[in-house]
């Protein structure tokens, strides 16, 4: 090793020692949240944040910013400050979605860091249940029977909402139309009010509509039956083999972050997800928590943004 290589590797370790160092942030981090308050995000976010503060002697404060699909939040975290203070609870849309269909003023790939997994769940399709269908094969017979007349909202342009609307439209061979909305709090109430015929809802969002009666439960999109909803069928098992659609939030930080930091809060934001009584919580509200390594982040991200991207491009989406 030459003296100009010697330097360079004891840069670098002191940079990384003085990152360590400098955890937790002085000042009170924000976590940002890409929604509106209320939707599925959002409860999950403050939880975590809550005992995220608890366990590292600092103020983590939940600060939402709905807009363009949760866009307008990525892009101020992945030009916000390296000092560790900003976290973002990412989500799909903007990590995965949104860059195949728009160009956008950030890489999600490059100016985001990933830090670790958060929840993962899948997506339930609710209808209104006074007026709307009463099985999937109902809801399915509906929209090939009058092309256009059957809607869907979604969390936005973008949103896994939209791409599982998206989806399903393809499977069943039929066209829907999209009704965009900025978050599920503001599209559970016009789905009450009948103002679109169906939502791939959030199961914190949809669960407690769901156990009063007022919307009706037509199928998830995950793999299997959810344990809050067993009596629901799956897309897939209701003559849609392979069907599966996962909602996700991950935590990443901008990308200019020291490794070090971000290798700290790794560590406690996975402590947290592995509390008992935070599972429970999760578990409770439809979420299953999530953590990963941010090298195994990373990787299902990539993964995540080809998939999706194939199907932006052979449904032909566009920002809007």
């Amino acid at each position: 090793m030459n003296k100009r290589h010697l330097l360079a590797v004891l840069a670098a370790f002191a940079a990384g020692l003085a990152g360590a160092q400098d955890f937790p942030p002085k000042k009170p981090v924000t976590l940002l949240v890409g929604f509106a308050p209320g939707g599925a995000a959002d409860g999950a976010a403050r939880m975590i944040a809550k005992r995220l503060g608890e366990n590292i002697g600092q103020s983590v404060v939940v600060e939402n910013k709905a807009g363009a699909g949760g866009n307008i939040a990525h892009q101020q975290v992945a030009q916000g400050p390296a000092d560790g203070s900003l976290l973002l609870l990412g989500s799909i849309g903007p990590l995965t979605i949104a860059p195949h269909m728009m160009k956008l003023p950030y890489d999600a790939l490059k100016d985001l860091a990933p830090v670790s997994g958060g929840v993962y769940f899948p997506s339930v399709l609710v209808v209104n249940a006074a007026t709307g269908p009463k099985t999937l094969a109902e809801f399915v017979a509906l929209a090939r029977k009058q092309p256009g007349s059957v809607s869907y909202a979604s969390t936005g342009p973008g949103s896994a909402s939209h791409l599982t609307g998206e989806l399903f439209a393809q499977r069943i061979g039929a066209d829907m139309v999209h009704v965009p909305y900025r978050g599920g709090s503001q599209a559970m109430p016009d789905l009450l009010a009948g103002r679109f015929t169906g939502y791939f809802a959030a199961p914190p969002t949809a669960l407690p509509h769901i156990e009063t009666g007022k919307v009706l439960a037509l199928a998830t999109t995950g793999p299997t039956r959810p344990p809050h909803l067993p009596n629901v069928p799956t897309v897939a098992e209701s003559g849609y083999p392979g069907f599966q659609a996962l909602n996700w939030y991950a935590f990443v930080a901008p990308a200019k972050v020291p490794a070090p930091v971000l290798d700290r809060w790794n560590q406690e934001i996975v402590k947290v997800l592995r509390e008992p009584e935070m599972r429970e919580y999760l578990t409770k509200h439809g979420l299953a928590p999530h953590p990963t390594t941010r090298a195994e982040l990373g990787e299902f991200i990539r993964k995540e943004s080809a998939q999706w991207g194939a199907i932006v491009r052979e449904r032909k989406i566009v920002g809007e």
